[in-house]
């Protein structure tokens, strides 16, 4: 059973995602018979995959993020003697309904709005293969015995909200009929019953009229002060943002003793207080229940409700039918247009984009900085320090090979410059060192 609170209606969700870490670079030499001195022939690993959410029309909701919130693509295969190149990790694809939008949780950046059918984004890609000890071989290092890690993939962690893509909306203050009337033009099977807040969570139907169709989406009843989320509004209300054209539906019967004009005005209010783009879409207003009332009674509520609004309404019957087909006449000549939320759902995926993996440059040998801790050591850090550290492997002991290239950057003229003595310990890394002239 569903329960009144914005979590059952499942338009909102947070998931993270993790792209995969690149494989790492083999250090391997050849070895052959009649060969005894083979050069190096480590492969590169291969790329981490990617991850992408793509909007799938044949989605509605985002009820799956509710029981799965994690999704991670694969990691790079590492590389291999005989330069054979690591496998690149596969691809994760999330399927979204259309009108997704997604936004980074850290920073609240928007990162897409899916609002196309197949719409595709890569929201965390992948990291770049390690280079093997090959890619090193030079003509003053023809032995080289170290590669590169594979670089981590991206992670973050994501908002979705859906925003129902339809070509019309229907909207009106509770129980004044608009689920009937939804399900009577289209596919769609909302509940119905005679209560307030019946329909709890937006309704999609295809509406198939005039030889053409449309998609209409049936919004739960809205209520004043909606705009400050009275009755779930805010929620309910960024549902009409994409739509072209507003059905709005009051009782025209006023069975409870609501006047139908000042329904209207106060839907209308709320309308402008969330978005005052939302006033300017063309509208058709229906004046629901005919069959309650009679005649003269109905003629003088159309009157009143013209008085007061300046705008003409549509007498219609849910229950009976009346005059519906000149409502769906209406809305498919303010479309004026094919279908835009039903265009290409029938199509094919398309292939994913092209995405380059996430790289890290080999900084310059000189690029550290000596300083001096609260224990007298000499502690030399920065990116040529963490870089030989996490993102390159050693056949030898890896510090020496890392004081080598700190050496080539020119380190005991630097200590020297930075006022060390013989005896004084430098930390380099995790490493602690004496230092001698």
């Amino acid at each position: 059973m569903l329960s009144r609170n914005a979590d059952s209606l499942v338009d909102t969700g947070v998931v993270h995602v993790r792209a995969g870490r690149g494989g790492s670079g083999a250090i391997s030499f050849r070895r052959e018979k009649f060969v005894p001195r083979g050069g190096p022939d480590g492969g590169n690993g291969g790329n981490g995959g990617h991850v992408f959410f793509r909007a799938d029309p044949r989605k509605n909701t985002l009820i799956d993020f509710t029981r799965k919130r994690s999704f991670q693509a694969d990691n790079g295969e590492h590389g291999g003697s005989s330069n054979r190149t690591g496998k690149d990790g596969e691809n994760t694809v999330v399927s979204v309904p259309v009108g997704t939008v997604i936004y980074d949780m850290e920073t609240s950046e928007m990162i897409a709005d899916l609002d196309r059918p197949w719409s595709t984004v890569c929201v965390a890609r992948g990291g770049k293969g390690g280079r093997g000890n090959s890619s090193f071989a030079s003509a003053t290092r023809q032995t080289p015995r170290h590669s590169e890690e594979g670089v981590p993939g991206e992670s973050r962690s994501l908002r979705l909200e859906l925003k129902l893509l339809a070509d019309a909306a229907i909207i009106g203050m509770p129980n004044v009929g608009k689920s009937s009337f939804i399900a009577r033009v289209s596919n769609a099977t909302p509940k119905i019953a005679n209560y307030h807040f019946t329909t709890i969570i937006p309704t999609l139907g295809v509406v198939e009229a005039e030889g053409t169709s449309f998609l209409l989406a049936d919004v739960p009843g809205l209520i004043k002060g909606a705009h400050l989320g009275s009755g779930l509004g805010t929620t309910f209300l960024k549902h009409v943002e994409r739509c072209s054209v507003l059905l709005h539906m009051v009782d025209i019967s006023e069975s409870e003793e609501r006047i139908a004009a000042q329904d209207y005005a106060d839907l209308r209010n709320e309308l402008k207080e969330y978005d005052s783009r939302l006033i300017q879409l063309p509208e058709i207003v229906l004046g629901n229940k005919t069959d309650l009332i009679s005649d003269d009674i109905l003629k003088r509520r159309v009157a009143e409700f013209k008085k007061a609004t300046g705008l003409e309404l549509i007498p219609v019957s849910v229950a009976t039918g009346y005059n519906i087909d000149e409502v769906l006449r209406a809305v498919v000549s303010a479309l004026g247009k094919e279908s835009r939320a039903l265009r290409s759902f029938a199509d094919e995926p398309p292939a994913l984009p092209e995405v380059s993996p996430v790289t890290r440059t080999r900084p310059d040998d000189t690029d550290y900085c000596i300083d001096k801790d609260s224990q007298g050591r000499f502690v030399v850090s920065g990116p040529v320090v963490d870089y030989y550290t996490t993102m390159v492997r050693f056949q030898t002991k890896k510090t020496d090979e890392l004081l080598r290239v700190l050496e080539r950057g020119e380190l005991t003229r630097r200590l020297i410059d930075a006022g060390i003595s013989e005896g004084d310990t430098v930390l380099v890394g995790d490493a602690e060192f004496e230092f001698k002239y």
